[in-house]
């Protein structure tokens, strides 16, 4: 989406992105069009949305297949006479901007659903392009992740590590990615977080990623002196959640996505080990 932006005439104005399934049904209008002091309980203040923002440049809906039925109404008026109204507020707005929608869905299979509108389907189904699967790209799995491994390890300061091991390469290039690129991407931050170093080795990654087999090799951590097997493996444990807790700024369900775990588990884990920010 972003080279689609950059090659355009509207490369030197924003490209404003809304996922339409991460926003709550009752806040996707207000972030989108913006409200009026007032216009529901919180509202302290005015506050311009996501289509102002975007003004001039490209408005870019991810997962438009998630968008409630009510609010389709309204995107559709935005699409077709160029103009919105804030909520709360009677005042109409023109805006200036492209509009490029994505989803994981079979539009076509919703429209006839009648869980998506027939007439917001053609509007935006102007110039469509279908993104092949992750599993039928070849060599890009193995460029995007290595794409997504230098921003996860500049992201959260991994500057010990290296790149990826040939054995993960192979691993990642083995398998068939069923949620695609975000799964891609968040195999990579997990696996940042998770390393060692100074590669990220193909053990770094999900059991499932790697096809269930047991590491290769561990890593040579033993002192000549010994240890305290089960204080060493509480220990790495408590820096791993408290890691992952950090990088994600305490958002539990998050960090316990990082760790492969349930998010009844991480905070159960937490309160027992008496872990705060």
């Amino acid at each position: 989406m972003a080279a689609l932006h950059d090659q355009s005439p509207r490369r030197d104005k924003p490209m404003v992105t809304v996922n339409c399934g991460a926003i709550p049904e009752n806040l996707l209008e207000s972030e989108l069009f913006g409200h009026a002091k007032g216009a529901f309980t919180g509202a302290h203040a005015a506050r311009s949305g996501r289509v102002a923002a975007a003004e001039g440049g490209t408005l870019f809906l991810d997962e438009i297949g998630e968008m409630p039925m009510q609010l389709q109404v309204k995107l559709l008026r935005l699409l077709q006479q160029r103009e919105y109204s804030p909520v709360g507020e009677t005042r109409v707005l023109k805006c200036n901007i492209r509009v490029v929608a994505a989803t994981n869905r079979d539009l076509d299979a919703e429209v006839a659903a009648g869980r998506f509108r027939e007439d917001l389907f053609y509007r935006l189904n102007v110039v469509h392009l279908q993104v092949p699967a992750l599993r039928d790209r070849g060599s890009d799995v193995e460029i995007l992740a290595k794409h997504f491994f230098r921003e996860c390890a500049e992201r959260s300061g991994r500057t010990d590590l290296l790149g990826l091991s040939d054995a993960a390469v192979e691993a990642i290039r083995a398998y068939d990615w069923p949620g695609n690129i975000r799964a891609l991407e968040n195999v990579m931050e997990r696996a940042v977080l998770l390393a060692i170093g100074p590669r990220v080795e193909a053990h770094d990654l999900p059991a499932k990623v790697r096809g269930g087999s047991a590491p290769a090799s561990a890593p040579n951590v033993l002192p000549d002196g010994g240890i305290d097997l089960r204080a060493a493996i509480e220990a790495y444990e408590n820096t791993l959640i408290k890691k992952a807790l950090e990088r994600t700024g305490w958002n539990k369900a998050r960090a316990a996505e990082l760790l492969g775990i349930n998010r009844t588990t991480l905070v159960e884990m937490v309160k027992r080990k008496h872990l705060v920010a």
